[in-house]
């Protein structure tokens, strides 16, 4: 069973070498990688080709529609999203592989731990009782999903109509999916993904809590001017 790890990436050269080293250091032989620059500005294509990766390109700046662009250059049988700014341990590809070695496991995701973040101890606690929440809700994002690669076409990929929570909208409609035809999707609780407490450090606890709100998601999910975070001051 082949696995595509796909990494959608703006202006990463400072975060994605050493998510592709442990990338590298995780996956299996015939497992390939495959990075999609989305118009970046600085050294990400360089980065990505040297450390043995597959560059694609993607101008439209939406992310869901940059995943959808390194689906549709991908080759394997099993599509694995992973952010540039996330760290894999060794064994999550084997978890992976092992899930979808049954048919009927569709696809899934991994839990994530965030970097630690020194003071700030609002912030602090937001990252630690974020996954609790996620995880009681199903919202499991996109620092690692996975995904059958027939299932995701039969699904038509992330709805890119939206420009923020397309991880989230995708797992729960991957989740109706399976359940619909008697099959499921996994979450992998171990080897946890490091991610970035990038974002959480420089917007603020109350600007944090306004924009990850579901009311505040929701409302302006196809609203691109309103994640300027997100697209236009791209926090990095």
């Amino acid at each position: 069973m082949k696995l595509s790890i796909i990494i959608p990436a703006y202006n990463e050269e400072n975060y994605l070498p050493a998510t592709l080293d442990a990338i590298n250091a995780a996956k299996t032989n015939d497992a390939e990688v495959i990075v999609v620059d989305n118009q970046s500005t600085d050294a990400t294509r360089d980065v990505a080709r040297t450390k043995g990766a597959m560059v694609v390109a993607e101008s439209e700046r939406n992310i869901a529609k940059v995943r959808n662009t390194g689906a549709d250059a991908a080759s394997g049988d099993v599509l694995v999203f992973i952010d540039a700014d996330s760290i894999v341990r060794r064994g999550i590809f084997e978890k992976i592989a092992d899930a979808a070695s049954d048919p009927r496991c569709f696809g899934g995701s991994a839990a994530v731990e965030y970097e630690p973040i020194e003071g700030r101890t609002l912030i602090r606690w937001f990252t630690k009782l974020f996954p609790i929440v996620g995880e009681l809700m199903k919202m499991r994002g996109g620092a690692l999903q996975f995904c059958r690669a027939d299932v995701f076409r039969e699904l038509g990929g992330f709805d890119a109509t939206i420009y923020v929570g397309e991880d989230i909208d995708f797992g729960w409609r991957l989740d109706r999916y399976a359940r619909d035809r008697v099959a499921h999707t996994t979450f992998i609780e171990q080897p946890k993904v490091l991610t970035s407490s990038r974002r959480w450090q420089r917007m603020g606890f109350f600007r944090l809590m306004f924009f990850t709100h579901p009311i505040t998601v929701f409302a302006a999910r196809r609203m691109r001017s309103f994640w300027k975070d997100w697209y236009d001051d791209t926090i990095r």
